[in-house]
C-alpha cells in the first residue's frame, strides 16, 4: 500500500463519520420539527377511536356526538349568517329573537363559510370546511405551545412537546375535533403569548385581534397582552412596534361587542343576550360555590365530580404558576380564563370545556415530567390519554345535557 493511499484512508473516514452525522442531524432535526403535529394528532386520533367504540356501546351516532350543541349553532350561522340561521335552533328556553345567534362569535362560523364557498357551499362543504378549520387550529396550537415550552425560563424542546401532548390529552379536548371555536381560539392565543415573549409586537396584536373575534374568553387574552405591551411602552423598548401592537390587540373583541350593541341598542348587548338566552352573566363565583356544595352533599355525577376536581386543580396550578415565577403575561392570562370560568354563573357542564383556553396553566406540569425519565413520561402522558379520552366520549354520548 503506497504513502499516498494510507494518508489518505483517515480522511474517507472523516468524510463518511461527517456524512453520518450530517445525515443524522438531519433526520433528528425532521423529527423535531414535525413532533409537534404527530404528537397532538395522535393523541386526538386516539381519542376518536375512543369516541367511536362509545358510540357503538351506546348506540349514540358519532356524527351526531361530534356536531351536537354550539357545533349546530355554528354550522347554522355559517349557512345563513346571523339573520338566516335555521329556526330550530333556539336558546336554553327554547326560545329565540332575531337577536339570539349574536350570542356566537362570529371568526369561526365565517371562516367555515369561507372556506366552503369555492366548494360550492353546500352542508357536506361545511362540514369539512368546519372540521378542518377545527384540526389545523389544533396543529398550529400545538406548535405554539411547543414554542412557548422552550421560550419560558428554563424551557427546553422536551418541556414544549410534553406541553403539547398535555393540552392534547386535556378534560374535555374531545371538542378540538368538534365543530367548536375552542381549537381556532387557542390558536390565536397561544400565539398571541409567543409574540409576547419573543416581543413579537406586531404578532401578538394580530392574533390577539384575531381571537377577539371567536371567543368572549379573548378578555383575558386582551388583558395580558395589553398590559405587556403597555409594560414595553413604559419602559421604551422595541420601539414603535408595541404601541402598534397594543392599538391592534382590542380590535377585535371590543369591535364585535361593538357592533352587537348596535345591533341590539342595548350598550351591553351581548352580555344581556347570554343572560336572557343561557342565563349566563358573572356572579363572581356564587353559582360555582352553590354547584359545588349542592353536588357534594348528594350522589355525585361522572362530570360534576370531575368538574369539582379540575377547578380546584385549577386553583392550585396557579399558586404553582406563580410560585414558579413563570412569564408574568402568562400567568395573568390564564388567571382570567380561570376567574371567567368560576365566576360565571350557566351550565356547570360547561366549565371543564371553558378552561380548556387555559392551556398555560399545564406548564407547572410539563415542567414536573421533563425532570422524570422517558419511560415514566410516556406512560404518565398515556394514561392520561386514555382516562381523558373515555371522559369525552362519555361526555358526549352518556351525559344528557350540553357541555
Amino acid at each position: 500500500m503506497s504513502t499516498t493511499e494510507v494518508t489518505r484512508q483517515p480522511a474517507a473516514i472523516a468524510e463518511k463519520t461527517e456524512q453520518i452525522r450530517l445525515r443524522t442531524w438531519t433526520v433528528r432535526r425532521v423529527a423535531y420539527m414535525l413532533a409537534p403535529a404527530l404528537i397532538y394528532l395522535g393523541i386526538r386520533e386516539f381519542g376518536l377511536l375512543v369516541l367511536s367504540w362509545m358510540s357503538y356501546q351506546t348506540r349514540f351516532p358519532m356524527g351526531q356526538a361530534l356536531t351536537s350543541w354550539d357545533a349546530d349553532w355554528y354550522l347554522g350561522i355559517a349557512a345563513g349568517g346571523y339573520d338566516n340561521v335555521p329556526h330550530r335552533l333556539v336558546d336554553a328556553y327554547n326560545q329565540r329573537s332575531p337577536e339570539t345567534p349574536l350570542a356566537f362569535f362570529p371568526g369561526y362560523p365565517k371562516l367555515i363559510n369561507y372556506l366552503a364557498a369555492p366548494f360550492g357551499g353546500t352542508e357536506t362543504a361545511r362540514l369539512v370546511a368546519a372540521f378542518t378549520i377545527t384540526v389545523v387550529a389544533g396543529v398550529f396550537c400545538a406548535y405554539a405551545l411547543a414554542r412557548i415550552g422552550r421560550r419560558i425560563p428554563g424551557g427546553s424542546i422536551r418541556i414544549g412537546l410534553i406541553l403539547v401532548a398535555l393540552f392534547a390529552a386535556a378534560p374535555m379536548s374531545v371538542v378540538l375535533v368538534m365543530p367548536y371555536s375552542e381549537a381556532l381560539f387557542c390558536a390565536f392565543a397561544a400565539w398571541a403569548l409567543v409574540g409576547v415573549l419573543e416581543r413579537n409586537w406586531i404578532l401578538a396584536g394580530l392574533a390577539c385581534a384575531c381571537a377577539g373575534l371567536v371567543r368572549p374568553t379573548a378578555a383575558a387574552l386582551v388583558l395580558a397582552v395589553g398590559l405587556a405591551a403597555l409594560v414595553a411602552v413604559i419602559k421604551r423598548q422595541d420601539g414603535w412596534r408595541p404601541w402598534l401592537g397594543g392599538l391592534l390587540v382590542p380590535l377585535g373583541l371590543f369591535g364585535y361587542l361593538g357592533w352587537v350593541a348596535h345591533r341590539t341598542g342595548e350598550l351591553f348587548g351581548y352580555f344581556n343576550l347570554q343572560e336572557r338566552g343561557w342565563d349566563s352573566r358573572f356572579d363572581g363565583g356564587v353559582a360555582t360555590w352553590r354547584f359545588a356544595v349542592e353536588a357534594l352533599t348528594r350522589q355525585l355525577s361522572v362530570l360534576e365530580g370531575v368538574t369539582i376536581l379540575l377547578l380546584l386543580g385549577a386553583i392550585a396550578l396557579v399558586v404553582i404558576g406563580f410560585k414558579m415565577k413563570l412569564p408574568w403575561p402568562l400567568m395573568v392570562f390564564g388567571l382570567g380564563v380561570l376567574i371567567m370560568d368560576i365566576g360565571s354563573n350557566g351550565l356547570m357542564a360547561s366549565k371543564t370545556r371553558l378552561l380548556l383556553p387555559a392551556f398555560v396553566l399545564l406548564i407547572p406540569i410539563a415542567v414536573g415530567l421533563a425532570k422524570r425519565q422517558t419511560a415514566t413520561v410516556v406512560a404518565t402522558l398515556t394514561g392520561l390519554a386514555v382516562i381523558t379520552s373515555w371522559f369525552g366520549a362519555y361526555s358526549l354520548t352518556v351525559w344528557s345535557w350540553a357541555i
